[in-house]
């Protein structure tokens, strides 16, 4: 489910960076691929390969629009076929002295068989002082049951601190914690992801909080990821 580009590395505290980037060219793809495509910190392939694609425009005001597309395996008891999951972003981003902000709003769509009432869409802010990062989601429209994971008023918390290393090396390291206001169940749950990027790869470990939507083992991913 859900990321804007598979080969950003700790996006909250690389948010405006990466929009400074687009301002400066007003249309920009991305192509990217990964051994895993975790979405804070979970699988959404089925712990295999994905690959992904998106366009992004943007102009000198800050604001930007963009689309992604990224391959997925939700195999289990409601589905058991592999999809694909669409993102549709519309954002305004800059600076204002040493703050960097990004706030926007991003529909998550699933239109394969087997991942029908799964769409939502979510406001996002994500800030970034210095090496420091900070972002929260908030899901304000779903077709997911509102008593369930994934309904409308869930809510996701991520802070991240990024060091750039010699021989242009960066490592990142973010923690979050997804709440939702969910009555059926407690499915809550943190997790912490260390990743180490060099140039288009970057290599990942993440561990998240056993729970209903997420096991208990650590992952190690590899992930590819070029734009142009």
């Amino acid at each position: 489910m859900k990321t804007l580009k598979l080969s950003v590395i700790a996006a909250a505290v690389l948010a405006a960076a990466s929009f400074s980037q687009l301002a400066q060219a007003e249309v920009s793809a991305n192509f990217g691929a990964t051994s895993n495509y975790l979405w804070r910190g979970v699988t959404q392939s089925g712990n295999a390969p994905s690959l992904s694609g998106g366009l992004d425009y943007s102009n000198e005001s800050g604001m930007y629009a963009g689309t992604w597309v990224g391959t997925i395996d939700w195999t289990d008891e409601t589905s058991d076929a592999k999809g694909a999951e669409v993102d549709l972003y519309l954002g305004y981003g800059g600076e204002a002295g040493d703050f960097g902000y990004d706030v926007g709003y991003i529909y998550y769509l699933y239109p394969a068989t087997g991942y029908e009432d799964s769409n939502f869409g979510e406001l996002y802010f994500n800030g970034s002082y210095a090496d420091f990062g900070f972002g929260v989601a908030y899901t304000v429209n779903s077709d997911v049951d509102n008593d369930a994971a994934f309904g409308t008023g869930d809510m996701y918390y991520n802070v991240s601190y990024g060091i750039d290393l010699p021989n242009e090396f960066a490592l990142a390291f973010t923690v979050g914690f997804y709440d939702f206001d969910s009555t059926e169940s407690d499915d809550d749950y943190s997790h912490l992801q260390i990743d180490l990027t060099k140039g288009d790869f970057t290599f990942t470990i993440s561990k998240a909080e056993e729970g209903n939507l997420s096991g208990d083992d650590t992952n190690y991913v590899v992930s590819w990821g070029a734009s142009f």
